[in-house]
């Protein structure tokens, strides 16, 4: 039924991943509606799903620019991305 796509596990986990922080992102809007708009140091003004999608939007950008320059292994780029995400969420 799924043999259309190549599913791997680190395919899988990849999505499991997305769709666990926008079920997250969820329960936390039920529980605390608005968004916790701020304004950060991109002076842009921010909500949390705001920040989840820059996080995500860097996170591909940090792993296809190690790609295109070092190749594999990649392990140094998802500690880049998972520092980018920290701070986008702390600062942004």
């Amino acid at each position: 039924m799924l043999n259309w796509m190549a599913w791997t596990w680190p395919t899988a986990l990849f999505f499991i991943g997305i769709f666990s922080a926008m079920a997250v992102l969820t329960v936390i809007e039920i529980r605390d509606p608005g968004g916790a708009e701020r304004k950060g140091v991109l002076g842009l003004t921010t909500t949390r799903g705001d920040r989840l999608f820059i996080s995500l939007l860097g996170s591909a950008y940090i792993f296809l620019a190690w790609l295109g320059l070092f190749g594999m292994p990649l392990w140094a780029p998802l500690g880049l991305a998972i520092a980018w995400g920290v701070f986008c969420f702390w600062k942004v």
